[in-house]
């Protein structure tokens, strides 16, 4: 799919769930519960597909650069660890965020 299409789709995903959930009040009816708990699946699903393709990147591009010199294996290789370890973060930090929202329903 072309990259303005998801681009679009997800934006128009954020401008129809988000405001109804930022305006919610506590203790309202059942739709606001289900809109908290429809943002924080959206949330899980995002952080996971960009953590995904975060980390194939990565991976792919440490792996051709070790391909194109094995000598420098060892310079590529603590870089790219760490990359990853970075890279997972944020989806756990997005996992947390996800959990808080879902406590609230």
């Amino acid at each position: 799919m072309n990259k303005n299409v998801m681009t679009s789709i997800f934006a128009l995903a954020a401008l129809t769930v988000l405001p109804n959930v930022a305006f919610a009040a506590e203790g309202v009816d059942g739709s606001a519960q289900g809109m908290i708990a429809l943002s924080a699946a959206i949330a899980m699903g995002l952080a996971a597909l960009g953590g995904t393709l975060g980390q194939s990147k990565a991976i792919s591009s440490g792996l051709e650069a070790i391909g194109r010199n094995p000598s420098a294996a060892g310079k590529v290789l603590t870089p790219l660890i760490l990359g990853l370890a970075l890279i997972e973060s944020l989806v756990i930090i997005a996992f947390v965020i996800a959990n808080n929202l879902a406590g609230k329903i």
